[in-house]
């Protein structure tokens, strides 16, 4: 790294007042409400009819979303994922559907959020043709996201960081892609920032993700390029939020998983569904 910019890069790290504190999962703060359906792949997957996370329709029976959602679902049976909606209190014209079975990487660790990432399987297919419901196409190359690039992160999340209720209508901001060394600094390990994850925020505006949206999409230039993972707070310039990035290695374990659905089993024991090609 060039000398001025690690130095600018340390004195931005040193003058922070960083302070990681537990954030049990991501919402909208300092967003607004969307058109409705203008994301009809966007999901929310809940619990007891209750929104839990968002997640992101990407074939038409396979959701994506986090993985440390699942250690919330304390009763697999209560599990179900609402489609097509845009308000959570009216669901006219909306499809609700159990899940078959989850999928996440043996390499998933919930303390550090490495691998933070998840595919559900729908009990059946769903019908994608009309405006509401429709697929996400997964990036075809998995490159990495510069610093400054401007994405927007959607969910139902709370939009005050105090409050306790989700958004009934789905939200989206826009935030700013953070330079990965200084978001490594921030955190100073805890966790470890990766290849394959990503920092966003907005130092303006305060916009972030928190407690709501975990497992929901992060959108730049119209590209689904990662899933809402966590952060250190909610709304904190200094804290951007942590996104799981779809890199060519979490891609690749994706497709793969989808490709030998009816080839894999899930018994215990049998290393192919979690392990990365």
């Amino acid at each position: 790294m060039h000398l001025l910019a690690q130095t600018v890069l340390t004195f931005l790290c040193m003058s922070s007042t960083w302070k990681p504190t537990a954030c049990s999962g991501m919402g909208i703060i300092g967003g607004k409400e969307i058109k409705p359906h203008s994301c009809p792949w966007m999901v929310s997957i809940q619990y007891e009819n209750r929104h839990l996370c968002g997640g992101t329709l990407i074939k038409d029976q396979w959701v994506l979303t986090a993985a440390h959602c699942k250690s919330h679902f304390k009763k697999p049976a209560s599990v179900t994922v609402l489609l097509g909606a845009h308000s959570l209190t009216k669901e006219k014209d909306t499809v609700r559907m159990r899940i078959e079975k989850t999928f996440e990487p043996r390499t998933f660790n919930l303390k550090t959020k490495a691998d933070d990432i998840m595919l559900i399987k729908l009990e059946k297919r769903v019908k994608t043709k009309g405006k509401k419901i429709k697929v996400k196409d997964l990036p075809k190359d998995g490159k990495d996201v510069p610093a400054g690039t401007s994405c927007q992160v959607i969910g139902w999340g709370v939009t005050r960081k105090e409050a306790n209720n989700p958004s009934d209508t789905l939200q989206g901001v826009e935030v700013k892609i953070e330079d990965r060394d200084l978001c490594r600094c921030l955190y100073n390990k805890n966790p470890t920032i990766t290849e394959d994850m990503l920092c966003a925020g907005n130092k303006k505006t305060k916009a972030d993700a928190c407690q709501g949206d975990s497992g929901g999409p992060l959108v730049c230039k119209k590209a689904l390029v990662g899933v809402v993972s966590g952060g250190s707070g909610c709304g904190d310039p200094k804290k951007p939020g942590v996104y799981t990035r779809l890199s060519k290695t979490h891609l690749s374990w994706i497709k793969n998983i989808i490709k030998n659905q009816y080839n894999i089993t899930t018994s215990e024991g049998d290393v192919s569904p979690n392990a990365f090609p």
